[in-house]
């Protein structure tokens, strides 16, 4: 798949395009990205993703902005998967939040990516002040010769598929509601960055992940790490000791015991455990860890003899 940012060249082939966020590249956005690439076939055309980064709602609001489901580098992979040829990634920032709904469609959408079909969502909101709709969206795609078609809504179980059932389910800590949402478990992947060694002190190491921007998640988890088996993890501040400034990703793997540092690791959640707590010192931390560990054990064993 072609990853593309910034300016487009003109001249490139016309392309059958979809836009969106796609934040968890949940089951509605995979039937987005399955219409996408049917229709890219039928009409032998290239498939196109445009997105955006940062989220618009991260460029307005930091503070308040909704977690974000999926890193970037996770979103790209997924829409691989789904037989995307091509993303471009437009970068948010205030030229791209003060251009007109007009402008936007004729130099991003239809003389730079050149797209002769689209698809997006009737709730579909565009240009500065969000002023564009698809009726406006109608109007410019007949004006500059792109077939326009609207994307259904999605629903599972009788509730619409959307970024943000997926967080509700997953700040409920109801991972089997988000897995059902998603279509799949859900993950953060990561880099492993150097910690303080605490759990190493404590007889539970740990590979750390820092988590920017913020998880939609939190608590202590039952996990899987492709490669490197069963684990046991925590989404959180550390309140005990060293209480940080920002939440950060500890996974302690109960088989494996190499060095994982400034290894990717991708970290599947299969249940909550509990919420994170804060000790009366280091031995009562220690006590808990342990306690979670051995549930995590009788966790993987129970699914290994169902």
């Amino acid at each position: 798949m072609q990853v593309t940012h910034g300016s487009i060249a003109p001249g490139g082939s016309r392309l059958a395009l979809t836009i969106g966020n796609f934040d968890g590249v949940h089951r509605g956005h995979q039937a987005m990205l399955e219409r996408t690439v049917s229709r890219a076939r039928a009409l032998r055309l290239a498939s196109c993703v445009l997105t955006f980064e940062p989220h618009p709602r991260e460029f307005f609001a930091p503070a308040t902005a909704p977690a974000r489901l999926t890193r970037l580098r996770d979103k790209l992979e997924l829409m691989a998967a789904a037989g995307v040829s091509r993303v471009h990634i437009v970068r948010f920032d205030a030229r791209l939040a003060a251009l007109a709904a007009e402008r936007f469609v004729e130099e991003t959408v239809a003389r730079g990516l050149r797209a002769a079909w689209l698809l997006v969502g009737r709730d579909f909101r565009f240009g500065a002040g969000r002023a564009g709709d698809f009726a406006l969206l109608e109007q410019l795609a007949e004006r500059h010769g792109m077939e326009l078609e609207a994307m259904p809504e999605v629903a599972w179980q009788g509730e619409r598929v959307s970024s943000s059932a997926v967080r509700a389910a997953l700040a409920a800590g109801d991972l089997g509601r988000a897995q059902q949402l998603l279509g799949r478990r859900y993950a953060i992947s990561g880099r492993v960055v150097q910690g303080t060694k605490l759990g190493r002190e404590l007889d539970f190491p740990t590979a750390n992940i820092r988590l920017q921007p913020k998880p939609p998640l939190a608590g202590i988890f039952v996990v899987e790490v492709p490669g490197f088996g069963p684990g046991v993890a925590s989404v959180g501040t550390r309140p005990t000791v060293n209480p940080l400034p920002s939440p950060l990703l500890e996974v302690h793997l109960l088989e494996y015991r190499g060095d994982l540092y400034r290894r990717h690791l991708q970290v599947r959640f299969l249940a909550k455990l509990r919420d994170e707590e804060k000790y009366d010192g280091l031995p009562a931390l220690r006590a808990a860890i342990a306690r979670d560990a051995a549930q995590a054990r009788t966790y993987f064993a129970k699914m290994t003899n169902a």
